[in-house]
């Protein structure tokens, strides 16, 4: 029978700077270059065959494990609507860089271009960020395909920075990106995104960061077919307001973390001590404060402390938490 268990570091080496703060909060190496932890993956790097996959703490692949023994991980429910997919990729980003402007693509572009069974909307919750620290996040104006790749062939970052709509951010906020959205992340923003189960993006600049667009930008498809998967128009006001929210980050009070936009890709609750049962499920839950226990209804107490990150099994039945406060990545409900 599968256990809930704590899981060792999972960062390693990306395009662009950072990683110090994942580092010492989760025990890892640290950066300079090392900007993303992949926690609980069963997902690899674009074109990669085991890079990005988590590891449990005896060494076995988490992706393995879960495979040879779907229904006690991730129940029967979920496997009649998702397969053995655990539907999530759960992340932590800390650039010391801003990252580049770039986008993901939808479902359906994935299927009809890539063959894949997920796009990558994903989210991003700010667990710490400079004072006056922005995204950026969707088109300030409507744009054309052809004006968007004379932008990329030039390489003029600072038109298509000025093409963004920027929102201050802090702790305790969180944005949610549906595919297709043109995004970029400022410098010092400490994230822990959710995301469908991929690795697809595509940038629109790249100059300053550790990679060459021309060849890896476009994942393979070239720009032409690419920017197919961008979406030119603005987010409307009503979009807007459902996609930006806010948690009691070190407070008292446990809730969901997004509004329900996010549920058909996955769930995020913020937990402190007290909060009601969370039912039966496959979860990843990231501590971010306290040093206190994980009681399940059917496995063994489990003491977290702050940066544990602990994968729970379907099989462990229902649990609470005392003395501590973190951050429960779910997939959407089945």
């Amino acid at each position: 029978m599968p256990k809930a268990s704590k899981l060792p570091s999972n960062q390693f080496d990306h395009f662009y700077k950072g990683g110090n703060r994942i580092g010492k909060l989760r025990n890892g190496p640290g950066g300079p270059m090392r900007p993303e932890e992949w926690i609980g993956s069963t997902t690899t790097r674009f074109g990669e065959s085991v890079n990005g996959l988590s590891k449990l703490a005896d060494g076995q692949l988490l992706r393995d494990v879960i495979s040879e023994d779907p229904i006690n991980w991730l129940g029967q429910k979920h496997i009649d609507k998702f397969g053995i997919s655990i539907e999530i990729l759960v992340k932590l980003l800390d650039p010391d860089q801003r990252l580049p402007v770039h986008y993901h693509p939808d479902q359906k572009f994935a299927k009809e271009k890539l063959h894949l069974n997920h796009g990558k909307t994903e989210a991003w919750i700010i667990l710490d960020a400079p004072v006056g620290a922005k995204v950026g996040i969707g088109f300030k104006e409507q744009m054309q395909k052809a004006d968007l790749a004379k932008l990329v062939a030039n390489h003029d970052s600072a038109g298509l920075l000025d093409s963004l709509v920027f929102k201050e951010v802090k702790a305790g906020d969180a944005v949610f990106v549906p595919a297709g959205v043109v995004h970029a992340i400022e410098s010092g923003i400490f994230v822990l995104e959710l995301q469908e189960p991929t690795d697809l993006s595509i940038l629109l600049e790249w100059d300053g960061f550790a990679v060459d667009g021309d060849k890896d930008g476009h994942l393979n498809l070239g720009f032409d077919t690419a920017l197919d998967a961008l979406r030119f128009s603005p987010l409307t006001p009503n979009e807007e307001k459902e996609i930006i929210t806010k948690f009691d980050i070190g407070g008292q009070k446990s809730g969901a973390i997004f509004n329900s936009i996010a549920n058909p890709f996955f769930r995020a609750d913020y937990l402190t001590a007290g909060h009601s049962k969370i039912e039966a499920g496959f979860g990843i839950f990231l501590s971010l404060a306290g040093d206190g226990k994980m009681k399940f209804k059917n496995d063994q107490t489990l003491d977290v402390k702050q940066g544990d990150a602990v994968v729970i099994p379907h099989s462990a039945g229902e649990f609470t938490l005392s003395d501590c406060s973190g951050i429960l990545s779910r997939p959407p409900a089945a």
